[in-house]
C-alpha cells in the first residue's frame, strides 16, 4: 500500500502526538489524532495549532483531530499510541474491539508500568493478546518540539520480526526523520523508560549548581546501570550504544526541551514532588518509571546506584545533596566490568 492511501490513526495530542500527527500527515497520509477532551478536540481541528503541547506547529490538512474513539479508528491500517505510559493499558483495552483487522499497532510511549514493573508491549499484550504479531516500538533522541519542526532526527523502529519493523521504518521515513530497525524489543524500551530517570538525576545536581563534570559522570554511569538491568533482562549490550541507548540518554538529559531535566533542575532548588510536577504541567515519565525500575533491579539482584538515589530524593524526603554525596561515597570499583559474560560486580 501506498503512503498516500494509508489510514493512520494516532491516539494522544499531547506534544508527542501532535508531533507526530503533524509529520505522517505532512508526508501525505490521512491521520486522525485522537484528542479525549472533546472541546480541546475541536478547538485543534479550528485552530490547526496545538498551544499547550506543541506551540507554533500547524497541523497541516491531512490531519482531522477528533475526540471519538471509533472514528478515529475507522478504517485505520496503523494505530501509533502517543498517551502516557500509564494510561497505555486503559487505552489498550478501550480500543482491542475497535481495531481494524490485521492493524499495526505502534507503541510510542516510553516507560514502565508502575503497578506491575512490565514494558509496555508487554502491557499492550496482555490487553491484546491477539496483536502481539502486530505490535511495534518506535523510539530513539526525539524532542517533539523538533520533530513537529522538521528538524533532522534518527529514530529506531523495534518489533520481533524484520519485516514488520521495516513497514514502520517505511512509514515514518523521511528527509527529516531517519528510521533504523532493531530486533531487540528489550533492549530499545528499556533504553527509552530508564533514561528518564537518570535525566531526572543529572537535572538535581544542575538545580544543586553543579557543573559538566557531574553530569559527565551521571550520564557514563547511569548508562551503565541502564545496560546492567537491561541484561538482566535479556538485552542485547549493543542496544545501550545506539539511538535508544546513549542517544536517547543524551537528548534528555542535556536538552531544554526535557521536562524530566526540567522537574529534576527544580527539585535540586528545593522544591517538593508536588510543586515540581504542578509547576512542569506535564507528565513527568522519570517519576513514573522509576518505582518499577527500582523494583526490577531489585528482583533481578543489580545494583542501579543513580536511580536508588534518585528515587530516596523524590519519594523518601532525602537531601539532593546528600544523595550526591552517597554516590560519591560509595566503596571502590572498576571502571569496566564484563558485561557480556556478567562475571564482574560492579
Amino acid at each position: 500500500m501506498k503512503d498516500e492511501e494509508q489510514e493512520v490513526a494516532v491516539l494522544g495530542a499531547g506534544s508527542w502526538g501532535t508531533a507526530l500527527a503533524v509529520h505522517l500527515a505532512s508526508k501525505g497520509l490521512s491521520v486522525r489524532l485522537w484528542e479525549r477532551i472533546p472541546e480541546l478536540a475541536r478547538q485543534l481541528n479550528e485552530q490547526r495549532i496545538n498551544e499547550r503541547f506543541l506551540p507554533g506547529v500547524m497541523l497541516p490538512e491531512g490531519a482531522l483531530v477528533t475526540s471519538d474513539l471509533r472514528e478515529s479508528l475507522e478504517q485505520a491500517g496503523t494505530v501509533v499510541l502517543a498517551v502516557p505510559s500509564q494510561a497505555v493499558r486503559e487505552i489498550v483495552r478501550s480500543i482491542r474491539t475497535l481495531l481494524e483487522p490485521g492493524s499495526i499497532l505502534i507503541n510510542g510511549a516510553k516507560g514502565l508500568e508502575d503497578a506491575t514493573c512490565l514494558r509496555l508491549s508487554e502491557v499492550i499484550c496482555e490487553e491484546a493478546p491477539e496483536a502481539s504479531d502486530r505490535l511495534a516500538v518506535i523510539s530513539g533522541p526525539s524532542h517533539a518540539e523538533e520533530v513537529g519542526r522538521g528538524i533532522p532526527t534518527a529514530l529506531v523502529a523495534a518489533a520481533a520480526g524484520r519485516s514488520l519493523a521495516e513497514g514502520v521504518q517505511d512509514l515514518f521515513m523521511t528527509e527529516s526523520l531517519r528510521v533504523y530497525t532493531n530486533s531487540d524489543l528489550v533492549g530499545v524500551e528499556l533504553g527509552g523508560a530508564l533514561k528518564n530517570i537518570i535525566a531526572l538525576a543529572v537535572g538535581i545536581t544542575e538545580g544543586l549548581g553543579y557543573g559538566d563534570n557531574t553530569k559527565a559522570a551521571l550520564l557514563t554511569r547511569g548508562l551503565t546501570e541502564i545496560a546492567r538491568l537491561g541484561i538482566a533482562l535479556g538485552a542485547s549490550p549493543l542496544t545501550f550504544l545506539g539511538l535508544t541507548g546513549v542517544g536517547d540518554l543524551i537528548v534528555t538529559a542535556t536538552s531544554n526541551h526535557s521536562r524530566n531535566r526540567r522537574a529534576g533542575i527544580l527539585l535540586g532548588q528545593g522544591l517538593s514532588l508536588q510543586a515540581t510536577l504542578e509547576q512542569v504541567g506535564m507528565v513527568v515519565e522519570g517519576v513514573q518509571t522509576i518505582r518499577a525500575a527500582r523494583m526490577l533491579a531489585r528482583d533481578c539482584q543489580v545494583e542501579m546506584p543513580v536511580t536508588e538515589q534518585a528515587f530516596q530524593v523524590l519519594f523518601s524526603g532525602l537531601d539532593p545533596g546528600v544523595a550526591v554525596s552517597n554516590l560519591m561515597t560509595r566503596s571502590k570499583r572498576h571502571e569496566v566490568e564484563d558485561i557480556f559474560l556478567n562475571s564482574i560486580s560492579w
